[in-house]
């Protein structure tokens, strides 16, 4: 991973679209920090197109899609993306997009995989964020005290997997759902969509810090992330391009600085 500081502004000047995870890569301490969401009305400002690619709940993305300068937002990993576009009337509305892969998460195979991962792990619990999803099942491991460690997360996520489920690990849930999709496939179907995006992977930038990013890393020659995904060295199999030296939010800040400055360098 380079700094950050090493793009080109060759390689600014082409992005038209920024990707980003949402916790810890705009949070800090589970806190949308001041300088992460400044950056995103500096980039929207400078006209690029703002999507979150999280694996936050459709409750969530319904406010986010609403209320932040983003123009759509793909949450449960890639189940659905939900964004607004104008109406006749002036007010707004809200369209939404689900992957035809994804099933509820009322499918007994999903809640025997669920099951399954609490009994297998000592301290794992349901995420409080769960009653506002709709297709995946969220597992905290460390949103929420008492945090367990890496391997109990790892832990949960084969066995929901030796169970039949898809699983990832965020930096404070371990994801479970079925239905072949992730958040990469979902991104770009909803950029080829929504934008008419023609997969020029120079046109678009990557903001993420954890293994369920690794797709989107893998993909996306221009991805950052801030500091802390150094707590996954030996894990990620797929790392991003370039690194900030900040953590969570302030690391964020710090890519759309150095994106924005050396886009007007060219």
């Amino acid at each position: 991973m380079k700094p950050v500081s090493e793009m080109t502004p060759a390689q600014a000047a082409g992005v038209k679209y920024v990707l980003t995870d949402i916790d810890d890569t705009l949070t800090c301490a589970g806190k949308l920090v001041e300088s992460a969401y400044r950056a995103l009305w500096d980039l929207r400002r400078a006209g690029l197109k703002l999507v979150p690619v999280t694996g936050r709940p459709a409750g969530w993305c319904d406010c986010i899609a609403r209320q932040w300068p983003v123009d759509g937002i793909v949450g449960e990993n890639g189940a659905l993306a939900f964004w607004e576009e104008p109406s006749d009337e002036g007010l707004p509305i809200l369209k939404t997009m689900f992957h035809e892969n994804a099933l509820r998460n009322d499918s007994p195979a999903l809640l025997q995989a669920r099951d399954a991962a609490l009994d297998g792990v000592p301290g794992l619990r349901l995420a409080k964020d769960q009653f506002a999803r709709l297709f995946d099942i969220a597992l905290d491991f460390a949103e929420e005290d008492p945090a367990l460690s890496l391997t109990c997360a790892r832990r949960a996520a084969e066995i929901a997997e030796r169970e039949g489920a898809r699983a990832k690990i965020s930096s404070i849930h371990v994801n479970i759902w079925l239905g072949d999709y992730d958040k990469l496939s979902m991104a770009l179907r909803f950029l080829r969509l929504r934008f008419g995006w023609q997969d020029d992977l120079g046109e678009a930038l990557f903001v993420g810090d954890s293994p369920n990013d690794e797709p989107m890393f893998a993909h996306f020659p221009l991805s950052c992330a801030p500091a802390n995904i150094r707590r996954w060295d030996g894990v990620l199999q797929k790392r991003p391009a370039f690194i900030a030296k900040n953590e969570g939010g302030e690391g964020f800040a710090e890519i759309a600085r150095a994106l924005l400055d050396r886009a007007d360098k060219r």
